[in-house]
């Protein structure tokens, strides 16, 4: 079942659900999917058919962020939660270390990815990383995309953590999917959070809705725009859908 949120179809899922879907296709060894919908994404599928196209094809959608949370709950599912893509990350590892499931990481510069496997390492002691790769920022020719996933392929990994940020990251894993044997989890801003080069929001913040503030207020030249851009269209064009779906003259909206 996916509820829509302007052009995104979510899942609405909890933490609980997502994971144990995401451990059950990785001890089947199957290649699957799995995207963290917050509200840059949502627009960006917007202003995107064809992105919008590559994230709707994902296995899994999970609502990241506190607005998509809400969105959802407007939608009749009264006591959705968040399901951020760092918390997701976490959780996963956890019960991969207990379950012997050998995971990876794809993404991220060279010293963010070093601290975030050996914090990875320190929370989980028993956790198998088979494979940990930083990859050029410049598209990859065709023999550095052979070697990549070759790479993948030949280290057993059967959960790949995606941190190329959005757009770049669902479009990645929606090119993979079916070639890659592992379930590929896109989850962003998560590989710097836990390397400890990026501060999370306090848990307050998180809850109100206002991590977008904080983050901010962390890296106002980079994320201003961004903000500027899709936040205010996001709660227009969400309050739109919802007029549209409680209009009588109208169909029920579409639950897929």
């Amino acid at each position: 079942m996916r509820i829509p949120v302007l052009s995104l179809q979510v899942s609405p899922y909890g933490l609980a659900e997502a994971t144990e879907r995401i451990l059950e296709w990785a001890v089947a060894g199957e290649s699957r999917s799995v995207c963290a919908a917050n509200v840059h994404m949502v627009m960006e599928a917007h202003d995107d058919p064809e992105f919008a196209g590559r994230v709707n094809g994902a296995d899994l959608v999970t609502p990241d962020g506190m607005p998509v949370a809400w969105a959802l709950r407007l939608q009749g599912i009264r006591h959705q939660q968040r399901v951020s893509g760092p918390e997701l990350m976490l959780e996963v590892c956890r019960l991969a270390a207990l379950q012997g499931i050998p995971v990876g990481f794809h993404g991220g510069r060279p010293e963010v990815l070093e601290a975030l496997t050996s914090e990875i390492h320190r929370r989980f002691p028993a956790i198998f990383i088979t494979y940990a790769v930083s990859p050029p920022f410049h598209p990859l020719s065709e023999a550095e995309e052979a070697e990549t996933l070759n790479s993948i392929r030949a280290s057993g990994t059967r959960i790949l953590f995606v941190g190329l940020g959005c757009p770049r990251q669902e479009q990645w894993m929606a090119t993979h999917r079916g070639i890659i044997p592992a379930v590929m989890l896109g989850v962003g801003a998560a590989f710097d959070f836990h390397a400890g080069t990026l501060r999370k929001a306090p848990l307050w913040m998180q809850r109100a809705g206002l991590e977008w503030a904080f983050r901010l207020a962390m890296e106002p030249r980079r994320l201003f725009w961004r903000y500027f851009k899709h936040n205010p269209r996001f709660i227009l064009l969400l309050a739109l859908q919802l007029l549209r779906s409680a209009t009588p003259s109208r169909k029920p909206l579409d639950i897929v």
